[in-house]
């Protein structure tokens, strides 16, 4: 079983416990593949420019970043050279062959780039143009295989590819899930709760099993603005061919294994079907 662990960009994310987690189920003999995200350097990297991170709401809820041309050059400079090569950094000092990968490497993670977004702006629908993201529709699984079976360990992050040849936004949690499903492995999605509250504020109503679809629905119910995303994610990765995704703390003692071992909030693909 490949586990596909996703480290969150979050600013409370301190992601040396993780790092030594993947040493350690290396050191067990498992596949690991690491997903990142990055919000958090790039933001500080845009306000470091004098540029104010734009942050935009889809109908369905959903928070993303909009992403224009110049947020698309320091996105690019945050995300696959700093924050990628500080992760495979930490990942060697902890005895791991890692190897940094973006989504455009191989063609790692392609798709349709979006001619336009939807959103929400003062209660009002609306279209907004000039974005520079897409919607990644394919997985180089091969890659991704190879390096594993030679030992190595991929650390992967957007951008990605899109079918028009240009790099572009995608959202972190969405490509862990599309990698998750490409090898069919467990996706470990690390953030800065614990899991998914059905109280946002009370973390003593973490939800810790989805396997029904009754269950799916509350869960859907209570994820709220970053968290529906990943409950996003889960759904793709599972309808994808995941075996389980685990929405878990990043910040735990052991955090991989201690969700793999049933911390945070596990969702199966049982839980998917009516």
């Amino acid at each position: 079983m490949t586990v596909v662990v996703k480290i969150g960009g979050a600013r409370a994310v301190e992601p040396e416990g993780a790092l030594a987690d993947v040493a350690a189920l290396r050191e067990e003999g498992e596949d690991v593949a690491v997903v990142h995200g990055g919000s958090t350097a790039v933001d500080d990297a845009l306000e470091r420019m004098g540029i104010e991170p734009e942050y935009v709401e889809t109908p369905s809820g959903v928070v993303g970043r909009f992403t224009d041309a110049e947020t698309m050059d320091v996105f690019k400079m945050a995300m696959a050279g700093l924050v990628n090569t500080d992760l495979v950094t930490g990942l060697q000092n902890q005895g791991v062959d890692a190897v940094g990968l973006s989504g455009v490497d191989g063609a790692l993670l392609t798709g349709a780039r979006k001619s336009a977004v939807r959103i929400v702006e003062d209660g009002k629908k609306k279209i907004r143009r000039g974005d520079h993201s897409g919607t990644i529709e394919s997985v180089n699984a091969e890659l991704l295989e190879a390096l594993l079976a030679d030992g190595y360990t991929p650390v992967a992050s957007p951008p990605m590819l899109a079918d028009d040849g240009v790099a572009v936004n995608t959202d972190a949690d969405r490509a862990s899930a599309a990698v998750a499903a490409a090898l069919g492995g467990t996706l470990v999605s690390l953030t800065d709760v614990d899991g998914v509250y059905r109280d946002p504020d009370d973390p003593s109503t973490l939800i810790e099993r989805v396997e029904t679809f009754d269950g799916y629905e509350e869960l859907k119910t209570a994820a709220e603005g970053f968290m529906a995303r990943k409950v996003m994610a889960a759904t793709e990765a599972l309808e994808g061919g995941a075996n389980e995704v685990v929405v878990a703390g990043a910040n735990a003692d052991r955090p991989i294994r201690s969700a793999l071992a049933g911390g945070g909030t596990h969702v199966l693909p049982s839980a998917l079907k009516q």
